[in-house]
């Protein structure tokens, strides 16, 4: 709860933190890595701060979370506390981390709001963030807590790498030690250390594409020819060697139950769909499942044989597909996503995962429908600038 001192220096504040957020990101993220260079091997994406990415989910999540307190002292945002808490797991973040983030962030802000900073505003803000921290601190204990080991990060060994579509590869992983394994829920992540040509490890998250429940680890990646970490997968890794992952994690999962589901993927976004109409089959379900892909060629779409395999053993699953470019023949949607000519079932969980764009489309698109917000899950990999607006 922000204090009630605190609580009208935040609101007078607000608009101007808004406005000098994106620099405060820029000159804090500056600061601390001349200071802590090794941070980019192991923990933060050089892409992601190349493109500013990073920067802007900072601000963004920083800024969200301060709107929050003032509109409602005596709640915090819990949707996105969580999923930024999963996010920190899947890297190993821990508790001490938080006080380097506050050294630099807090210098960054002196420096960038030099012409209005004061002792009481600077005091203000110190609190939201400990708020925040301890906010994320509390929900990351709980799910470090939850795990079936107190190593966040283990060792995985390659035994199957194979092609899907015509430019992602599906990996298959067994544990290389005896760390003991915790079981995926359709519709998690883990985050996968690659070491880079220079030597210095970076780390992405890949949706888990199958083996929820299970001792093994399964994801599909699509190349990035422009990246850093998807070239080095598909062209260095092979059979045999090993990856470093981290627990699963990711709170857009199956929900119980047995009311319907629209599963709605752009692209490699088709991952976690795939898990969870994997899931379903696992389970022998019944439950009606409306799936929605869309995709440039149908050859490119990465999981194709998967995903119409499940969807044809489950007695109340359809599929409608998109295609920019359909082919003679295909059974396709041409162009676009779009729900104007769909039905959504009534009481639908609807999930989402592909681009932003996409996904802001379509949650739109479903609102517009009657689908009520806290129905509508979305996942984003790499930095979330929905933070903000979803």
């Amino acid at each position: 709860m922000l204090s009630t001192q605190s609580l009208p220096l935040i609101e007078a504040t607000l608009p101007l933190m808004v406005e000098r957020m994106p620099a405060i990101a820029r000159n804090f993220y500056r600061r601390m890595f001349a200071a802590h260079p090794e941070l980019f091997d192991g923990l933060f994406s050089r892409s992601n701060q190349k493109n500013g990415s990073q920067q802007q989910a900072l601000a963004g999540s920083i800024v969200a979370f301060a709107t929050h307190l003032a509109a409602n002292v005596e709640t915090i945002p819990e949707a996105m506390l969580s999923r930024i808490a999963h996010k920190h797991v899947s890297l190993a973040i821990r508790p001490e981390q938080y006080d380097v983030v506050y050294k630099y962030l807090f210098e960054a802000i002196a420096d960038e709001l030099s012409d209005v900073i004061t002792t009481e505003i600077a005091g203000a803000w110190t609190e939201v963030y400990w708020l925040m921290a301890h906010a994320l601190i509390k929900l990351e204990s709980g799910l470090y807590s939850a795990a079936a080991s107190d190593r966040p990060l283990a060792p995985w060994i390659v035994v199957g790498k194979d092609a899907a579509g015509t430019d992602a590869v599906t990996f298959t992983l067994e544990p290389a030690d005896d760390t003991p394994v915790t079981p995926s829920l359709p519709g998690q992540y883990v985050s996968v250390t690659v070491e880079m040509p220079d030597g210095v490890h970076q780390v992405r998250q890949y949706s888990l594409s199958a083996g929820a429940g299970t001792g093994t680890r399964v994801f599909t990646t699509r190349l990035d020819v422009d990246g850093e970490v998807s070239p080095a997968l598909h062209r260095d890794v092979q059979i045999g060697d090993q990856l470093i992952l981290s627990n699963p994690c990711g709170d857009v999962i199956l929900s119980a139950g047995d009311h319907p589901l629209v599963l709605a993927s752009a692209g490699i976004g088709c991952t976690p769909s795939a898990s969870i109409l994997r899931s379903l089959v696992d389970q022998g379900s019944t439950r009606e499942v409306l799936v929605l892909h869309a995709e440039s060629t149908l050859e490119r779409w990465a999981l194709r044989d998967q995903m119409r395999e499940d969807i044809a053993q489950l007695e109340a699953a359809e599929l409608e597909l998109w295609l920019e470019a359909p082919s003679d023949g295909d059974e396709a949607h041409d162009g676009f996503m779009s729900l104007a000519a769909v039905t959504i079932p009534d009481n639908a969980s609807v999930y989402l995962c592909g681009p932003l764009p996409f996904m802001r489309s379509l949650r739109s698109q479903a609102l517009e429908s009657g689908v009520p917000a806290d129905r509508i899950h979305y996942e984003v990999f790499g930095p979330d600038l929905w933070l903000a607006s979803a």
